[in-house]
């Protein structure tokens, strides 16, 4: 199964712990752990379903190229990893 971990900082928002999912696209793993996490969902998606601009999927080490449709393929063994982009001067 795949897991989608979660940084410290989205965690210091949201009670979001390492979640196991079974998934085939970056899309059916974010959902599968909005399920898992409550409040998730309306934090790092917008109402299409797309990627807000404040969070960054990383699969397997690399940035999700699809964030609006989040199609991008991933493996049983995948590790995603979602955080919150940061931004300043």
């Amino acid at each position: 199964m795949a897991t989608v971990r979660f940084t410290e900082n989205l965690r210091r928002h949201l009670d979001c712990p390492t979640v196991e999912v079974s998934a085939s696209t970056a899309r059916d793993a974010i959902h599968q752990a909005c399920e898992q996490v409550a409040g998730l969902r309306g934090y790092i998606l917008d109402d299409q379903g797309a990627l807000r601009k404040h969070v960054v999927v990383f699969v397997d080490g690399r940035a999700v190229v699809d964030r609006v449709g989040l199609s991008d393929e991933i493996e049983n063994t995948s590790e995603v990893y979602v955080m919150q982009a940061l931004s300043g001067g």
